[in-house]
């Protein structure tokens, strides 16, 4: 995945005081959690402007003023109510051996049978929550939907791979490609036998 960094500064005091005076000068006060230690942390709001309104997914690098440099993922964020401003962020950390869980955002590729006869893809899965290494992870999760005809499916095991494992049930639909008033039926070329013999004609009856 890609990876982004963070220059943060490490912070002490983290009474509501401290974190209100924080935010006051443009600040997110931020926590990492997964460690040996809890780790609180502050950053510029304009630091996460790449993180947070993106559809992509990102792992990060916390560069601290003190020269550590921790390597983590978006777990939780908080906003403000009124003004959507950036209040909280809590980061877990991230290790090469062990795995994290993670939602993938999903895309398709190919041209539908069924949109091209004038069906409507629906989604059901727009991020796919998956669990592996971050060093084996995609950007994003990609299926193709070439074949899909009306009525068909995307399932979340069309989309799997020895990477990661998927966290959700084998049954789980991603997308489908639905009918509508201006669907025509599927030309099923593909599926016509050929070299039928024609049925044999029953003998004329005995007069």
């Amino acid at each position: 995945m890609k990876s982004l960094t963070i220059n943060a500064s490490q912070r002490e005091s983290v009474g509501k005081k401290a974190t209100k005076a924080l935010r006051n000068a443009g600040q997110v006060p931020c926590v990492i959690y997964g460690g040996d230690t809890i780790v609180h942390f502050a950053a510029p709001e304009i630091a996460f402007k790449n993180l947070v309104y993106t559809p992509d997914v990102h792992t990060v690098v916390i560069a601290l003023d003190n020269g550590t440099k921790i390597n983590a993922i978006l777990q939780d964020i908080q906003f403000h109510p009124v003004t959507d401003r950036i209040l909280h962020i809590d980061f877990i950390q991230i290790f090469d051996d062990k795995p994290i869980t993670i939602a993938l955002p999903f895309k398709t590729t190919g041209n539908s049978k069924g949109v091209r006869n004038g069906g409507v893809l629906r989604f059901n899965l727009r991020r796919i929550t998956v669990k592996g290494l971050a060093s084996k992870l995609p950007d994003v999760l990609e299926g193709d939907i070439t074949n899909l005809k009306i009525g068909n499916k995307l399932y979340v095991t069309d989309v799997a791979s020895e990477d990661f494992t998927i966290l959700h049930p084998d049954n789980t639909v991603i997308c489908m490609v639905k009918t509508s008033r201006t669907a025509v039926a599927d030309d099923d070329d593909d599926e016509e036998t050929e070299g039928e013999a024609p049925a044999a004609e029953a003998p004329a009856a005995e007069a």
